[in-house]
């Protein structure tokens, strides 16, 4: 991507079973605020900060970016995220929660730990991105899908969600042209021209 200008951060988190929920959240909240506080050190913006990650860590995304509080322990507001990118996360609590908790994979949970427990109306701009309905993992457009008109209906007018006709949850590569188009989307500048009732982008 050094191409396009973009630089791209990967991090690990601990794994269940030798951790368990929240701690793998907090290691993912502890590696994006270690992007926003060293970040200009290696030539980024820390206004241009984007999360996004595929499966578990498309939850992971969620939960870091709506849930303020796993950010605001590094003394980082979580509203200063440029944009949210899960790839075919979890909305409700995450099955490996779950299995922790002894419930089964097929009774959902909504709980403090669910993406969908968190919707604002402050939160980032937030683009979800699944593969098709009938080819993914249970239930995961359909958690995706009730999860957009919930941050609308509580008034976030930057909820998107995007369905991958024809891929399964493996829908990592042709999401990624997507996840690039939304960047480009937020970052966009807009020219303020002498009207100040008209903008031209």
């Amino acid at each position: 991507m050094q191409e396009k200008g973009i630089a791209i951060i990967g991090v690990n988190y601990r794994l269940y079973p030798k951790i368990k929920a929240p701690v793998y959240i907090d290691d993912s909240a502890a590696a994006v605020a270690w992007v926003f506080k060293n970040i200009e050190k290696y030539g980024g913006d820390p206004t241009k900060i984007f999360v996004s990650g595929h499966s578990a860590g498309g939850y992971l995304t969620s939960m870091v970016g709506l849930d303020t509080s796993y950010l605001k322990v590094h003394d980082i507001d979580a509203n200063d995220i440029a944009g949210l990118i899960p790839f075919s996360g979890h909305a409700i609590t995450h099955f490996t929660v779950r299995k922790e908790r002894g419930i089964g994979g097929t009774q959902p949970i909504i709980d403090d730990l669910a993406p969908l427990f968190h919707v604002r109306s402050d939160a980032p701009p937030y683009l979800m991105i699944t593969g098709d309905r009938e080819l993914e993992m249970l239930g995961r457009y359909e958690e995706s899908a009730y999860m957009m008109r919930m941050m609308k209906i509580i008034g976030h007018k930057e909820t998107h969600l995007l369905e991958l006709e024809g891929y399964g949850h493996n829908m990592v590569y042709p999401a990624f042209p997507l996840l690039l188009k939304e960047v480009q989307r937020i970052l966009k500048p807009t020219k303020i021209i002498s009207n100040p009732k008209i903008q031209v982008e």
